[in-house]
């Protein structure tokens, strides 16, 4: 059935008195016409929930009527995946990209995944495969293979051990000593392995992947945001080129940026990553002004709350993901799960004291 193929519900006294709270938090992000329309979608979408025993989880990425009006968990991709699992849920409904549902699916094997949308696909995550992963590892043999969490199951059964944006310079470390080596493989995103070749010894070989929102962002843009709120203070995701991060005040993981706004409560400040970050963020710090050049992700804006209404009204789409696949899969993503957690990394620091940056493009 086409998305928005069933009847749409009506505003009501009852729908707008179940969901006063939520449009109190979303008041200043969501129109009145707007919120007419999304209300009563929420409304279903809670019911809905309810009855099959479902939670949605919800990337930071997602739009604010999704995040704050539906999301049962919010966060970056692992951090969901590990929280449904943990829930007694039977059904989860993934707002995001294909490769969060695989994930999820990869961590909680025996729940039901959903997809609102089979379209929500990932520049990035298909900018490799599992033969070019066996390849690279048939031209290095010998040498750990550290792959971002931003891949497909596929890809991640060919690896040793993934890593987040969060973590990635401490699980690089770990592999070189566990596999007794001064380099490490780490896919599939070059400005990520470029920023984390910058805060470690260890030398990285990196694949010419790269997001589609991230990459956009140049040095120039950092420039005019200076010259334009010289107040503002500047916070940049290492997906996005080195020297984005180091023109940044801050650089980060999404949850290391959430952090950052909320323990500092900065006045004004800029988060150089998707639009909706700010957006969601925005929500829980209303003293602090967001300036927002930011970027859209074409694949993350496929997901609505008529799709999320959708796929539990209809069960769709399931995914599935192989059984010998998700074995390996989860084998190297429970690796980086039982490593210790490192303190949040303060910035992706551009030059080092003493240190020549070592990475080779495959």
């Amino acid at each position: 059935m086409a998305d928005g193929a069933f009847p749409f519900p009506e505003f009501t006294p009852e729908v707008e008195a179940q969901t006063a709270a939520i449009r109190d938090k979303l008041r200043d992000k969501i129109t009145p016409l707007e919120w007419r329309l999304q209300a009563p979608l929420i409304a279903e979408i809670q019911a809905l929930k309810r009855e099959r025993n479902a939670v949605v989880l919800a990337h930071n990425y997602m739009t604010p009527e999704i995040y704050h009006g539906v999301g049962d968990f919010v966060g970056d991709s692992l951090g969901l995946a590990i929280a449904a699992a943990r829930s007694e849920a039977k059904i989860i409904v993934q707002a995001g990209v294909m490769f969060m549902a695989e994930t999820s699916k990869v961590l909680c094997p025996d729940k039901t995944v959903l997809m609102p949308d089979l379209e929500a696909g990932c520049s990035l995550a298909a900018s490799i495969t599992a033969a070019d992963v066996r390849l690279i590892r048939a031209r290095f043999p010998g040498l750990p293979v550290v792959t971002y969490v931003n891949t497909t199951a596929e890809v991640k059964a060919e690896t040793d051990v993934c890593c987040t944006s969060a973590n990635a310079v401490a699980v690089v470390e770990w592999a070189a000593r566990e596999w007794g080596v001064d380099r490490v493989i780490l896919l599939p995103d070059e400005y990520l392995a470029r920023n984390v070749a910058r805060q470690t010894n260890v030398g990285i070989i990196a694949w010419k992947g790269r997001c589609e929102v991230h990459e956009r962002f140049d040095a120039a843009d950092i420039a005019e945001m200076r010259r334009a709120w010289p107040d503002a203070e500047i916070l940049a995701h290492p997906e996005c080129p080195p020297e984005v991060l180091a023109a940044s005040d801050f650089a980060g993981s999404t949850a290391a940026m959430t952090d950052y706004v909320a323990t500092r409560r900065p006045r004004r400040v800029v988060l150089i990553t998707e639009c909706s970050m700010a957006d969601n963020i925005a929500c829980e710090a209303p003293e602090t002004e967001f300036v927002r050049p930011c970027n859209l992700c074409p694949h993350m804006k496929r997901i609505s709350l008529t799709a999320i209404r959708d796929a539990l009204r209809e069960g769709r789409h399931v995914v599935e993901v192989d059984a010998d696949v998700a074995s390996r899969a989860r084998l190297a993503v429970q690796r980086m799960i039982d490593l210790p957690r490192p303190e949040r990394p303060a910035r992706y620091d551009l030059v080092r004291a003493g240190h020549a940056v070592d990475v080779e493009l495959i």
